[in-house]
C-alpha cells in the first residue's frame, strides 16, 4: 500500500503540469533521517553505491538496462535504457569517502524540473561490525505542494524497505 502511494506521487510529481507562460511554485524544504545497518561501514558503504539495481526500484524507464551509483567526485547516479545508451543522469556525486560520506546533486525522480536537491549518505561505524547510515537532503527551486512529504516517504521507500532488507538477507554480497 505505502509502495502504491509512493508511486503514485512520483507520478503526479512528474507530471504536475506548468504552463510556458507561467511561473513555477518556488520553495525550499529539507529532511535527515538515520538507520542502523546490519554491517561495517565500508561494506555497506560499497552496498549504496555501484551497481544499485538489487535495491533501487524506481526508475524512467521501467526496466533499464543498468543502475548505478558511480562512488567517485564526478560520477553519476546513471540509468542506462538500452544498449544504445540513452539514458539519464539523475545526480552527480560531487564529495565520496568510501566508508564515511557520499554527496551528489540532481533532481533525480524530479528531472525536468527547476530543482536543486543535494543528497547526502553518512556512514559511521558502531560496535559490533555494524554501522549508522544517515540520510540527508536539501531541496531548493520548484517545489510544487506536497513534495516536502512525498520526497521524504520516497527516501524512507528506498533506505527502509528496500536497501535495508537487501543488505540484511547479504544479498550485497552476491
Amino acid at each position: 500500500m505505502v509502495r502504491a502511494l509512493v508511486n503514485l506521487a512520483l507520478i503526479l510529481l512528474v507530471t504536475t503540469p506548468v504552463g510556458a507562460d507561467e511561473a513555477p511554485p518556488t520553495g525550499s524544504f529539507a529532511f535527515s533521517f538515520t538507520v542502523d545497518l546490519p554491517g561495517p561501514a565500508d561494506e555497506m558503504y560499497d552496498a549504496l553505491t555501484g551497481d544499485i539495481s538489487g535495491w533501487w526500484d524506481h526508475t524512467m524507464s521501467g526496466a533499464p538496462l543498468s543502475l548505478e551509483l558511480q562512488a567517485w567526485p564526478g560520477g553519476h547516479f546513471l540509468e542506462t535504457f538500452d544498449e544504445t545508451g540513452d539514458g539519464v543522469i539523475h545526480a552527480t556525486v560531487t564529495y565520496a569517502q568510501r566508508g564515511k560520506k557520499l554527496m551528489m546533486v540532481g533532481p533525480l525522480g524530479l528531472a525536468g524540473h527547476a530543482i536543486h536537491m543535494v543528497t547526502t549518505f553518512e556512514l559511521e561505524s558502531l560496535e559490533g561490525g555494524r554501522s549508522r547510515l544517515t540520510v540527508t537532503v536539501h531541496a531548493a527551486g520548484e517545489i510544487h505542494a506536497g513534495w516536502d512529504e512525498v520526497v521524504p516517504a520516497t527516501w524512507h521507500h528506498f533506505i527502509d524497505d528496500r536497501f535495508l532488507p537487501w543488505v540484511t538477507a547479504g544479498e550485497h554480497r552476491k
